[in-house]
């Protein structure tokens, strides 16, 4: 009789743990996914997908509105929430059902409950035991909620996702992807939307040009942003909320949103009681091949609180499997993952900021701003920026940074340049596509002066 009930047990169905389970399953393991929520985890039930799908839906706004400079009527246009969020959890739950057939498909077993580790080889779940030979954590996230008088009143984006109406005002708590993805999305279907931040600019870690400009590009579209300022208490008033800031200031909001970041899920697993070691911020530590400090126990994605990006969790989920099942020992590469930001306009970047490729690397820097062609005849005030980072000793390009339609679509491309480690000489070698925004990053020829950085 085998020693263990399955090769390998992986808690969590999200994007790591899905992959990792579906390719273990098609080397030959017997495998069993333990899910307490939905299959498809944080990105595909509660984060990238729906919120994807909602910008979508508000970005329609604009559309309609720089239709009208090229010689369109627009009629009265009218937008129905109700509508969108159906067909948001239609589609949701369309993928569910792939998720299900994908892990299906490979043989592996979905056990739905919560699953909890009572020895380094036993997960119990529903009052039962069961045992693995290798047991793999990839539980995600959750989201961070403040602390203060009235929390109790204050929805995260998982809420956010299912609201039944539209509120007419928010209040979002946060300055992060989350809390200006949201703020786009609301106040291009016409919330009068606030955004809190504790700091002077948004989106902390972001390159200072790509912070400066989405907080202005975001403030002509209405979003008003009280910088550096905190919610001191939120009070329920019969259908509205009563929001009171710092300095004593108080507003009146149909909503108010928290999007002050994510915490690794690791509580409540049994995780320290069979000796898991967690790290300050309760994530869990892992080595190259994802160890953890037990040596059958393994670890992908957002509970590891590496680089919080599906893509990422999914290659991680690919190197454990090969390097396990398939007898194929890999590690994962982090250096230039490119990543993007929905809001409105879009955020795109790979590589280092200016901030950070200054602590090791003397550099040059290169800037445009402009109004996109299409805006000309829209009418519509809104500026793209681009800026690269480049060596000036080796002439490397080290990183790439956009704001402006189409950013995510841009930047994924120019990733490629920067893995395979381009240096500036080729993008000016480069010949452009002509008319569109993505040529400028091959004809920027003169750097900003060394005084103006």
């Amino acid at each position: 009789m085998p020693q263990y009930d399955y090769d390998l047990i992986t808690i969590g169905a999200g994007s790591g743990g899905v992959r990792a389970s579906r390719l273990a399953g098609k080397y030959g393991a017997k495998v069993a996914v333990v899910e307490s929520s939905r299959v498809g985890g944080t990105c595909v039930m509660r984060g990238c997908v729906p919120k994807k799908l909602l910008v979508y839906g508000a970005a329609f706004s604009n559309h309609f509105h720089d239709a009208l400079g090229f010689g369109w009527r627009i009629g009265e246009t009218l937008h129905d929430w109700g509508k969108l969020v159906a067909a948001k959890d239609k589609e949701l739950n369309r993928l569910e059902g792939i998720y299900n057939r994908m892990l299906r498909d490979s043989g592996v077993t979905v056990l739905p409950g919560r699953g909890v580790l009572t020895d380094p080889h036993t997960v119990e779940v529903n009052g039962k035991s069961i045992t693995g030979d290798k047991i793999l954590i990839a539980t995600g996230g959750w989201p961070v909620m403040p602390d203060f008088p009235g929390k109790e009143y204050v929805i995260s984006s998982n809420e956010a996702l299912d609201l039944r109406e539209r509120p007419e005002r928010v209040v979002i708590i946060g300055g992060g992807y989350i809390a200006v993805e949201f703020a786009g999305i609301f106040n291009a279907l016409g919330s009068e939307v606030t955004l809190v931040i504790r700091t002077g600019h948004l989106l902390r870690g972001f390159d200072q040009d790509v912070r400066a400009t989405l907080g202005e590009e975001l403030e002509k579209k209405g979003i008003t942003i009280r910088r550096d300022c905190t919610i001191r208490s939120v009070e329920k008033t019969g259908g509205v909320y009563s929001v009171v800031f710092d300095m004593g200031e108080e507003m009146i909001a149909d909503c108010v949103m928290a999007a002050t970041g994510r915490a690794p899920a690791t509580s409540n697993l049994g995780l320290e009681q069979v000796g898991v070691t967690l790290n300050q911020k309760s994530a869990i530590a892992v080595d190259a091949q994802n160890r953890t400090s037990v040596e059958n126990i393994f670890a992908v994605g957002d509970v590891t609180d590496r680089i919080n990006l599906t893509p990422v969790a999914i290659n991680e989920g690919r190197v454990f499997a090969e390097t396990f099942f398939n007898k194929r020992p890999m590690t994962m590469d982090y250096t230039n993952v490119a990543s993007a930001v929905f809001s409105q306009p879009p955020v795109a970047c790979v590589g280092l900021s200016e901030a950070d490729a200054r602590k090791n690397h003397r550099v040059r820097i290169f800037i445009t701003r402009f109004r996109a062609m299409k805006h000309t005849l829209s009418g519509r005030d809104e500026r793209t920026m681009m800026k690269l980072v480049v060596d000036k000793d080796t002439d490397k390009v080290l990183g790439c940074h956009m704001v402006g339609d189409d950013a995510p679509e841009i930047i994924q491309g120019l990733a490629v340049a920067l893995k395979a480690g381009a240096t500036k000489a080729q993008f000016d070698a480069t010949v452009g596509i002509h008319p569109t925004a993505a040529e400028e990053f091959v004809t920027l020829r003169d750097p900003v002066p060394e005084a103006e950085t």
